[in-house]
């Protein structure tokens, strides 16, 4: 029989370049000589031998015997066997011990804790998402808003009127219950925890066993397709995170998985992370490197999704991270050279081969993360800026009598965030393990601390960088984030909270609406500050704009203090009347105001106006006809835009012998530049790291 994993697999699997790896790994239904049955195909380079077990035989071993083809390529074609059949592979292992294991690629599994694999077929969904992945080609997301809302799907909303011990919505509920909500607010991205396979519930997804299967916890593959597609329908992008730093220990997933180190590193200084008790990825195995690349693509072409969010980066970039005892690289650093390898490769296909990107969630000091590989940089889309919450969260938990001292940690990432393609977050990890919420990391009484909420956010959406937030703190959820339990959504009944989730949905929506807001290829020129000084007051004025003009620009004036300022001056950057589009308070109306000409924070006019305790306003400039000298710029601009994307985009230098281009990189990465201190928070301290 002709082998199912052919010559050419085998030689791109062993490169470390099968980025279809999917279509072959794992259960497949097939016909064979006119018999329809399953095609099993396993890496299992060191065992002794290896069977199916599943319901289809009774769970009776050495029934279905697979055959070594090569030295470390198992298959198996079973006749009669069909969808939704349970298996498992019972492996005798290098030293003749048996273990039962599940299937690396399976499609589907058991919700645990049962935790066999299902046979699946991902063929048969019908997508109606063409005009969404049509508008996505050529796209530049970076000159597209990308407000994301973050979710554990678990927990977003519980259905109480279920009998099961879960209670949670199954993926076709939540897509549209989930996607009205998001729509009506303003969203452009929901981003989702936990949804590859996982067998312990408070690890939240971030101990993954199953990389090419949806959680069986909300439904089967075929649902999470309608998920993803229904929110494509109605205009919203998907991101998942993604896991591809570490692994645990469960006997029946990948540790040891042929009764040596395979999955994870042979050399004990490199094989754990000590801190989560995981195993870490042997990227200097081609076989590894690709089962996770291959798996970054299998989402994105099997379940059409935009992006994923990379956790843990700075673990793999670092040898030493969590380690007190840690291996040095070949250049006598602590930097892991093959994870460098490793997500230039993957970055340079996917950006190429699709339009999805990678997210780094990532508080090292190495430059570059988001730098195209063939600059010296890692290729990834964004990068979330650690820095920029740290030091935010380490200012409002201070009582406003003491901000004037530390009103630096506000203005500190200003100095840097040009320097990435950076993605502002408040994010789950600051909701949880006694961080408490949001709204209450700030002092004062119930109304002074929804009032800084309010203004929060509006620094946040005036700030440059994509947005995030996690689900509940929009309508400024009281309590700690609990996995267990439903969101609080009876807040919103009273009257400050909904004041708070209306503010935030107002500030998405005039996010969305003002390209000066979301556009962030312009790069340094695309903000200015008015006042960056205004320290005894605690105010921050600033200008969002284009890199040519003023026109369609916006003033941000935010006040983080219990004081009303009457009269209050700020500096305009041209004369006219000034709209003013936004307040944190909800009586709020448009009010015009006519410049004055008179020195005001370095600026020839300035506006005059009332300004309440721990209010934030947003003014619209004055239009005005561009300058030929303004149109050529802005011409200038938009095609140096333009050729830094399409250098992204077609980055091959650290692809070795990809199909597309057939040019090979084989080179080891050079020893990383060293950031200044902009990576760190303003306090001169590393930014923390994910547990």
């Amino acid at each position: 029989m002709e082998r199912f994993f052919g010559d050419i697999d085998r030689y791109l699997f062993h490169r470390g370049t099968h980025y279809e790896l999917y279509n072959k790994m794992g259960a497949h239904i097939r016909e064979v000589n006119g018999v329809r049955g399953v095609h099993f195909v396993l890496w299992a380079p060191n065992a002794r031998a290896i069977c199916v077990i599943s319901d289809g035989n009774g769970w009776t071993p050495w029934r279905d015997v697979m055959e070594k083809v090569d030295d470390s390529i198992w298959e198996l074609f079973v006749p009669g066997m069909c969808e939704g059949v349970k298996y498992k592979y019972l492996v005798v292992r290098a030293d003749g011990s048996e273990v039962e294991k599940i299937d690396p690629y399976a499609y589907r599994t058991e919700l645990r804790p049962h935790n066999a694999s299902v046979v699946a077929d991902l063929e048969r969904y019908k997508w109606g998402d063409n005009a969404w992945q049509k508008a996505q080609k050529g796209a530049n997301f970076l000159e597209k808003p990308m407000a994301v809302y973050e979710v554990h799907l678990g927990s977003w909303k519980k259905d109480t009127w279920k009998q099961d011990e879960d209670q949670y919505l199954d993926y076709r509920r939540l897509a549209h219950e989930l996607c009205d909500y998001v729509k009506w607010m303003g969203y452009t991205h929901i981003e989702l925890m936990g949804i590859c396979e996982y067998p312990f519930d408070p690890s939240w997804g971030y101990q993954v066993t199953g990389y090419y299967a949806p959680t069986a916890r909300y439904g089967a593959p075929d649902d999470f397709m309608y998920f993803v597609d229904h929110m494509h329908r109605n205009g919203i992008g998907v991101i998942l995170d993604w896991v591809p730093a570490h692994f645990p220990k469960d006997d029946c997933a990948l540790a040891n998985f042929d009764g040596t180190p395979l999955y994870e590193y042979a050399d004990p200084l490199r094989a754990e992370y000590p801190e989560w008790g995981t195993k870490a990825f042997d990227l200097g195995k081609k076989e590894v490197s690709n089962f996770l690349i291959a798996s970054a693509f299998f989402w994105v072409e099997k379940y059409h999704v935009d992006g994923l969010r990379v956790d843990a980066v700075a673990a793999m970039l670092y040898n030493s991270f969590g380690r007190e005892q840690w291996r040095p690289n070949v250049n006598g650093g602590n930097e892991n050279l093959e994870s460098f390898e490793f997500f230039r490769h993957l970055n340079s296909v996917l950006r190429n081969r699709t339009h999805a990107f990678l997210i780094a969630e990532d508080s090292s000091i190495i430059a570059g993360i988001t730098k195209p590989a063939q600059k010296g940089g890692f290729g990834f889309g964004l990068k979330w800026n650690m820095g920029w919450m740290n030091d935010s969260i380490k200012y409002y938990i201070l009582d406003p009598v003491y901000r004037p001292w530390h009103h630096h940690l506000m203005t500190h990432t200003l100095e840097y965030i040009f320097d990435e393609n950076y993605m502002l977050v408040l994010s789950h990890d600051e909701v949880v393990y006694g961080k408490g919420s949001m709204v209450n990391k700030f002092p004062g009484n119930k109304m002074d601390k929804l009032g800084s909420l309010k203004t929060c956010y509006t620094m946040m959406i005036g700030h440059p960088g994509k947005k995030l937030l996690f689900m509940g703190q929009d309508f400024a959820q009281e309590r700690e984030w609990n996995f267990k339990t439903s969101l609080d959504w009876h807040l919103c009944d009273d009257e400050g909270h909904r004041d708070v989730l209306l503010c935030y949905r107002t500030l998405l929506h005039i996010y969305s609406s003002y390209p000066v807001l979301y556009n962030d290829c312009g790069g340094k020129n695309t903000f200015e500050w008015i006042n960056s000084g205004d320290c005894n007051r605690n105010i921050f004025t600033f200008i969002r704009r284009n890199p040519w003009n003023y026109n369609n620009a916006l003033v941000f004036v935010c006040n983080f203090a219990p004081v009303e300022r009457w009269e209050m001056g700020v500096g305009a950057p041209v004369e006219g009347v000034y709209k003013r589009i936004f307040s944190t308070y909800p009586d709020g109306s448009p009010l015009e105001i006519q410049t004055v000409e008179e020195l005001c924070d370095g600026r020839k006019y300035k506006l005059v106006f009332n300004l309440r305790p721990f209010e934030s306003v947003i003014f619209e400039v004055p239009y005005k006809e561009s300058t030929p000298e303004e149109q050529k710029k802005e011409k200038s601009v938009r095609a140096k835009i333009k050729k830094e994307h399409k250098e992204a985009t077609n980055d091959f230098s650290h692809v070795p012998e990809t199909a597309a281009s057939g040019q090979t990189a084989e080179s080891a990465p050079a020893k990383p530049k060293r950031a200044a201190a902009n990576k760190k928070s303003a306090s001169g301290k590393k930014a923390g790291l994910k547990k």
